[in-house]
């Protein structure tokens, strides 16, 4: 790794390079401060803060992107009997910060540790009392099965994690947001890493040129910060 080509920024600073800069795995800057302004200057410039709990702030554009297009999420025959089913019921916002500990504490395969410590938690829980960072969360008999959180700017859901109890519930998380942003114009979810369980559920990958251009066109809409909680509401009583 050449860190002549990274950018190190003071713990004031929020003055991110280019995104074509940093190195080929797509670390672009290491420092900064995780405040509102930063990160969403971030996101609109296609960065996002990923990094383990002992390391620095490091801020990613990875050259190849997972994204899932409007009305690009596919449903398997076996997700849409469980949601026909009616086996969870599903809310927005009910229980952000609960979304985010459970993201950070469940294990997942591969993995040790988690990039969500305590300085992630709480500036995504001041993100989301600012109307920004929302969640989906997924309920089994009054208990959480599964959620998600992420971001939402102009018509773009950035995702930042997801978890689950119960099989399947962080895939009827994503079917409902998927579902939903599709009803209301969304341009894209971006699902930042390709994986091979993301592009079963309809994730492409684009190269980092290609995201950057959809993201500027996402960009140039206003912002959904008002009650995510009453809009999907409406949305899923219909």
């Amino acid at each position: 790794m050449d860190y002549n080509e990274i950018e190190f920024l003071d713990e004031s600073s929020d003055d991110f390079p280019q995104v074509l800069a940093g190195d080929p795995f797509g670390l672009i800057a290491i420092g900064g401060n995780l405040k509102i302004t930063t990160l969403l200057k971030a996101y609109r410039k296609g960065l996002f803060p990923w990094f383990e709990e002992w390391s620095p702030i490091m801020w990613y554009s990875p050259p190849c992107r997972c994204i899932i297009s409007n009305g690009n999420f596919k449903t398997s025959k076996s997700l849409k009997q469980k949601i026909n089913q009616t086996l969870f019921s599903v809310t927005a916002d009910r229980d952000f910060a609960n979304v985010v500990n459970q993201c950070a504490s469940v294990g997942r395969e591969d993995q040790t540790g988690t990039w969500i410590d305590e300085r992630m938690a709480s500036a995504y829980t001041l993100l989301h009392k600012a109307g920004y960072a929302h969640s989906i969360e997924v309920w089994s008999d009054g208990e959480l099965a599964g959620g998600l959180y992420g971001v939402s700017l102009g018509k773009a859901f950035f995702g930042e994690s997801m978890f689950h109890h119960k099989r399947d519930a962080s895939k009827v998380a994503l079917y409902y947001l998927c579902s939903w942003l599709d009803s209301l114009g969304f341009d894209f979810v971006d699902a930042q890493i390709p994986t091979e369980h993301l592009l079963t559920l309809g994730g492409i990958k684009i190269k980092r040129d290609d995201y950057l251009k959809l993201l500027h066109q996402a960009m140039a809409y206003p912002d959904f910060t008002g009650s995510w909680t009453k809009a999907f509401n409406r949305y899923h009583d219909k």
